[in-house]
């Protein structure tokens, strides 16, 4: 019974806290795009852009750094979403879908397909051209919007469901991290990731050293940042480091924390009986340090910090990087262009497919199996959901082109499939409803 309770309240209530704060934060999200390109087509537009341009200097005598306002966003505040993503990779890989070789397989598998097929699309139209940098911009799935999307679906599909879409949309972040650590990185200074390396075995020896002062890895993180920046490897790769090295398990045993709580508190009561108020002020930090050390330190770190990440480090990252001047000569560029075409039909085209296809083999390899209650109809609308490609695919669309022309036919084409696909995923998994396909979730689709 301990098992079966750890189980639950450490991955399926972890899973459904997760699912309503990705799933809720997707309206704001959505209200940041959409004010973002109201202000880029507003008579106050060149406002829009100059305050992203706006460069602001750090100079700390041994550093010196030189960023406009979005790529502090980009680079800087976006280092916490990665942390986060990190924790809940963390957390996957422990406790949840990707903790077995078997149960990883499927969504392992769906994410792989889900990132070939759009970048073989898009290199369809763009090998040897322009834009031919831009293959990973539509290979990212967007939790929020996804799970958002699926959250209004609720009552027409089992759980098991948005599970297995936060499964296969963090194995989709992992693919997504090691694309733009590799193929990403423009030239690297090998003193400065030198440091950055010394600076995460000092972080492993602090923790080891059984060291709990969230200041002093606050601090730790800082440095890794700035070095990571300096060395050429995209900053935000440094946060998804550290998420993966935040300790999963706790200091001190759940089951003694009730004997040791009641000890404190009466101990507690005696000190405030005799008037004792620096007894009892010991004692409060005390207990305060058995209810921190008793919760692991990824669990209560995601906790303090995923509604910061979601409801305004992202949508403000929406702000500065989805305003797009939109005019009749940007979307004749755009549907000429093979960067806005490449990226929109492998959203919309590639996911589904590849997320289907791949996950289809798994189970008729025998590899893996469906999990239950959840058909292929609604595996394929899953894929159709995972066509929404916003905050990596826009980040990399960042990244992947110096010119800024090239990088706005890429977010259009971004955004474009990403309405589609949340509409298409939406209205299939609506009309399909409780289909289970019971036949084909035995033997796979016929034909």
């Amino acid at each position: 019974m301990s098992r079966r309770r750890f189980v639950y309240e450490r991955v399926i209530e972890a899973a459904q806290a997760f699912v309503r704060v990705e799933a809720s934060s997707g309206a704001v999200l959505l209200a940041a795009a959409v004010a973002a390109m109201a202000w880029a087509n507003s008579p106050w537009r060149e406002e829009y852009f100059e305050l992203w341009g706006t460069h602001v200097l750090v100079d700390a005598r041994v550093f010196l750094l030189d960023l406009d306002l979005r790529d502090w966003i980009n680079d800087g505040l976006m280092t916490l979403f990665f942390f986060l993503m990190g924790l809940e990779i963390k957390r996957e890989l422990v406790h949840g879908e990707l903790s077995s070789p078997r149960r990883a397989l499927l969504p392992a598998a769906a994410a792989l397909g889900g990132m070939v097929a759009p970048a073989a699309i898009y290199t369809a139209f763009n090998a040897g051209g322009e834009g031919a940098d831009g293959w990973g911009v539509p290979m990212a799935t967007d939790i929020a919007f996804a799970l958002g999307v699926l959250s209004l679906l609720s009552r027409r599909i089992p759980f098991s469901l948005k599970v297995f879409l936060l499964a296969l949309a963090i194995a989709d972040d992992i693919g997504a991290v090691i694309v733009i650590a590799v193929f990403y990185t423009a030239h690297i200074d090998f003193v400065a990731l030198g440091f950055a390396a010394l600076t995460l075995a000092s972080i492993v020896l602090i923790n080891r050293s059984d060291v709990r002062d969230v200041n002093v890895y606050l601090a730790a993180g800082v440095v890794l940042w700035v070095a990571m920046q300096e060395s050429g490897v995209h900053a935000t790769i440094g946060g998804v480091v550290l998420g993966l090295m935040t300790p999963a398990t706790h200091y001190y045993s759940p089951e003694t924390f009730p004997e040791s709580a009641a000890e404190l508190v009466e101990r507690y009561r005696a000190a405030a009986a005799a008037g004792d108020e620096e007894t009892q002020r010991g004692i409060l930090s005390q207990i305060e340090e058995l209810s921190q050390g008793t919760e692991p330190p990824l669990d209560r770190l995601e906790r303090a910090i995923h509604v910061w990440v979601s409801f305004a480090i992202v949508p403000l990252f929406a702000l500065a990087n989805t305003g797009v001047h939109v005019s009749g000569d940007v979307i004749d560029a755009a549907l000429d262009s093979d960067i806005s075409r490449g990226a929109a039909l492998g959203l919309v085209l590639g996911k589904p497919a590849g997320i289907f296809v791949f996950t289809w083999l798994a189970v008729r390899l025998k590899l893996s199996e469906l999990p239950r209650d959840v058909s292929w109809l609604q595996v394929l609308g899953v894929g159709l959901l995972g066509g929404i490609g916003f905050t990596v695919a826009l980040l990399i669309a960042d990244i992947g082109f110096e010119d800024e022309a090239l990088s706005a036919q890429a977010r259009l084409g971004v955004l474009a499939a990403s309405v589609a696909s949340g509409i298409a995923g939406f209205a299939f998994l609506y009309l399909t409803g409780a289909a289970s396909a019971a036949a084909g979730k035995t033997n796979g689709p016929s034909g």
